[in-house]
C-alpha cells in the first residue's frame, strides 16, 4: 500500500509555473490548486509516495 505525504504550496500569481516546476522536480504531484487567502494568491495542494 502506497503511504502520502502532502504539501501545501502558496504559489505568486508571477511565477506560478517556476514554482510548479520546482516541486515537480522533487518528485511532488500538482493534486489541486485552489485560491488562497487574499485574492492575489493561490494555494497548491501537493503530493508524493513517502519512502
Amino acid at each position: 500500500m502506497v503511504k502520502w505525504e502532502y504539501a501545501t504550496v502558496p504559489l505568486l500569481i508571477h511565477a506560478t509555473k517556476q514554482i510548479l516546476d520546482q516541486w515537480g522536480e522533487d518528485g511532488w504531484e500538482l493534486v489541486q490548486v485552489v485560491p488562497g487567502p487574499n485574492d492575489s494568491n493561490l494555494v497548491a495542494y501537493l503530493k508524493r509516495p513517502r519512502d
